[in-house]
């Protein structure tokens, strides 16, 4: 037996299934070991951003790690901005990468690179593993450290004669890794929220495990008892909506909108998340977001059990029984389509249970309203803001989610990042549903152009921040990977296409065409 096959024993022994793999030469040993070990799932991904980012959405939906398997450093830089976007997001990940045989280093060959400073920018435990017989353990140790908590990418570089090699010994069983429980929330930071609680202009921000459907309950009963807002992340990882599920107000991503939002709050309890700052520095805008004057207490940090953090402010606040708010679903759109009609019709047409990756960008502004009392579901955004991470994370979704419906709300500009999940999501058959939104623009820059104080009103400005000269045609990229498409200009268009997509297995792609630029 080789230093691969263990490696995927002990995967499998783990509950660690899913391999999203990107390999070449000095990975071609754990390659062949798949046929070895059928229970690890080998799933192709073109490129390594997508392998990245569809570890991150199985991890957002499943809350168990998926590995990677990644070319030498290239292939790790490839995979990065998935991997920072799985960083903010908190999940467990496995990245393996495959390096030069331990006696091929020392001649600095092309591929040669130091894959450990690659890493440590995004992983928070790394190890390199250059002996068969280390292999088996050292995946334990990797899988264990991948949980956290916080969940943290964990990256295991494979030297090639470790993956070849043959173990001197094979022990009667593989090792099992250890999933640590969340920290218990303070004592002392669960008395000093209670008091704040008590005051006036008390707000809790809500992140992470918080957001899922007892957490959002719970901190609406806590809402109700003490008059507190109840305000969420802009950009969580995974969190349910929908009918009957607590809608809390959401933070604002504009920082000068974020911060007139949060001017009044005297007392910020932070659970889940961390304080909340402004995506970038502006001129005469204040990266913090919360007044001088607020107190910020961070209750529940990621990491500590957020769930529990609220249930027992609940019950120290007497807080009364969950009220569900009562609204309805958006009727089915018909004319012209906007921003504001294609939400209407994601809003008409969703069924029950889906899974909605989202980067929608400035097209999505109206979705989160068209969308609270549809039938239930979760919603997973970008938390780090590295775009091209929709379709990945759609992909993996739609492989960690037992079959659930997963639907993409794509940005053109993002989709370009990492258009070939396109392919994988042909070849496993994965019923994801991709509403790729064109208005031919980089419409988000545009209005950071004028946010920052930059002055353009040239064509060589406004070139780079248009997706014309030639239009891109969405659909077209997609029939070419394999999955059935289609382009609608209308809302009653994108209505029919979204139902026939819901009625049909496999992946369908919509090209939604809107008015270009911000609109």
């Amino acid at each position: 037996m080789n230093g691969a096959v263990s490696l995927l024993n002990t995967l499998q022994t783990n509950g660690v299934n899913v391999c999203f793999a990107n390999p070449g030469t000095s990975e071609m040993h754990f390659v062949a070991a798949l046929d070895d070990v059928p229970g690890v799932r080998g799933v192709l991904c073109l490129f390594e951003g997508v392998a990245t980012g569809a570890a991150d959405g199985y991890a957002r939906v499943t809350g168990q790690p998926a590995t990677t398997l990644l070319h030498l450093g290239p292939g790790l830089g490839n995979g990065f901005a998935n991997l920072h976007n799985a960083r903010r997001a908190h999940v467990p990940l496995i990245n393996i990468v495959g390096d030069h045989a331990t006696f091929h280093e020392q001649y600095d060959a092309p591929l040669q690179s130091d894959i450990g400073a690659l890493s440590s920018a995004v992983s928070g435990w790394h190890r390199k593993t250059a002996r068969p017989d280390d292999v088996a353990n050292d995946a334990r140790d990797a899988i264990s450290a991948s949980y956290g908590p916080p969940g943290q990418i964990a990256t295991l570089v494979l030297t090639a004669d470790a993956s070849w090699g043959t173990l001197m010994s094979t022990a009667s069983s593989w090792p099992l890794a250890i999933r640590p429980s969340l920290n218990e929330p303070d004592v002392g930071d669960l008395e000093a929220a209670v008091k704040a609680l008590r005051g006036e202009n008390v707000a809790l921000f809500l992140g992470g495990d918080a957001l899922g459907k007892e957490g959002l309950e719970l901190a609406s009963r806590v809402g109700k008892a003490t008059g507190a807002r109840v305000i969420t992340e802009t950009f969580p990882t995974i969190t349910d909506r929908g009918a009957g599920i607590a809608a809390p107000e959401r933070l604002i991503y504009l920082s000068e909108f974020a911060a007139s939002q949060l001017k009044d709050v005297a007392t910020l309890v932070v659970v889940g998340s961390r304080e909340p700052v402004g995506f970038f520095g502006y001129p005469d805008i204040p990266s913090r977001l919360v007044s001088e004057a607020c107190t910020v207490l961070t209750l529940a940090a990621p990491g500590t059990d957020a769930v529990s953090a609220l249930r027992i402010l609940a019950e120290e606040l007497k807080a009364p029984a969950f009220e569900s708010p009562t609204g309805e679903r958006p009727s089915a759109p018909t004319g012209a389509l906007t921003t504001a009609t294609m939400a209407q019709a994601i809003g008409a047409t969703m069924p029950d249970d889906v899974i909605v990756a989202d980067e929608s960008n400035t097209g999505g502004v109206h979705l989160f309203g068209a969308t609270q009392f549809c039938p239930p579901h979760q919603w997973m955004t970008l938390t780090g803001g590295a775009i091209g991470f929709g379709l990945p994370a759609a992909l993996g979704a739609s492989v960690g989610g037992g079959g659930r419906r997963v639907v993409a709300i794509e940005a053109d500009g993002s989709m370009m990042y990492t258009s070939q999940a396109l392919w994988t999501m042909a070849r496993e058959g994965l019923d994801v549903t991709v509403v790729a939104l064109s208005n031919r623009s980089y419409a988000i820059l545009n209005l950071e152009l004028q946010r920052v104080g930059a002055t353009a009103e040239g064509a060589a400005s406004r070139r780079m921040l248009n997706l014309e000269d030639p239009t891109l045609g969405l659909a077209a990229i997609a029939s070419g990977q394999g999955v059935p498409s289609s382009t609608v200009h209308t809302a009653d268009g994108l209505v029919s296409a979204l139902q026939h997509s819901y009625a049909t297995p496999g992946p369908t792609f919509i090209e939604a065409v809107l008015p270009a630029g911000l609109n």
